[in-house]
């Protein structure tokens, strides 16, 4: 509990005080995860609707494959991003290890299934004949995709908080791709781990606590405008 207690003060002190290292691991921590969570909705809730509304051959595999993702560690998407943007990989010349872009990459990996998975859910749950009534009355494909997305939102903002919450907690693959370089690539995960290893358990603990008020912010304003919604439902 002392402890505890030390960490709760130190987590002030930094808060207080404005220090810019802590800003600049804040606002990076942000950005990464931001990106990647963005690129994951724009790329996932698509992907989920098709997943959705279409069958073709080998659509059960496609979904299992999703599924399997949303229970992939994330060391192991860090790892297959290493291996393609290592020095002697295939993407090597293009010099993404260990910069901010990379952790975006792997972290869009690591929310991309979460993101497809939940938008796939609250697509299926929807009565089987509202497509049919909303074609019937003579709307086209985009009209359609952006109907069933609009009486699906809740489930879809679900989906958005899911795969932030994925990437933002995220500490393996974001140290295995972007090294937890000072000043370039280190965010409060990397830097909580890095502090425990230290054994500065005092500064791990404070770090920790603005992870975790970050979080809650974030998701905090995404709740309201998803609880929002239902009311006006």
């Amino acid at each position: 509990m002392e402890m505890i207690g030390q960490g709760i003060v130190a987590a002030l002190k930094m808060l207080s005080s404005g220090d810019a290292e802590l800003v600049r691991v804040t606002l990076l921590t942000l950005r990464v995860a931001g990106t990647a969570t963005l690129l994951s909705v724009l790329v996932g809730i698509p992907l989920g609707v098709l997943l959705a509304l279409v069958r073709f051959p080998g659509r059960n595999f496609v979904i299992s494959l999703v599924n399997m993702g949303m229970g992939t560690p994330p060391v192991v998407a860090g790892l297959v991003v290493s291996i393609l943007l290592w020095r002697s990989g295939p993407l090597g010349r293009l010099r993404l290890i260990y910069t901010p872009t990379a952790m975006i990459i792997a972290q869009f990996i690591i929310a991309l299934p979460l993101v497809t998975g939940f938008t796939l859910a609250g697509i299926g749950q929807l009565n089987p004949k509202l497509q049919d009534q909303i074609t019937a009355l003579g709307a086209s494909r985009w009209q359609l995709f952006w109907l069933l997305i609009r009486e699906a939102r809740l489930s879809l903002l679900a989906a958005v908080i899911g795969g932030f919450g994925g990437v933002i907690s995220e500490v393996g693959a974001s140290t295995m791709v972007g090294g937890n370089i000072l000043g370039k690539t280190r965010v409060l995960t990397t830097a909580t781990v890095m502090e425990v290893s230290k054994g500065n358990f005092d500064t791990a603990i404070a770090l920790s606590i603005i992870l975790m008020l970050l979080i809650w912010l974030v998701t905090y304003a995404l709740t309201r405008l998803q609880q929002g919604g239902a009311r006006v439902r």
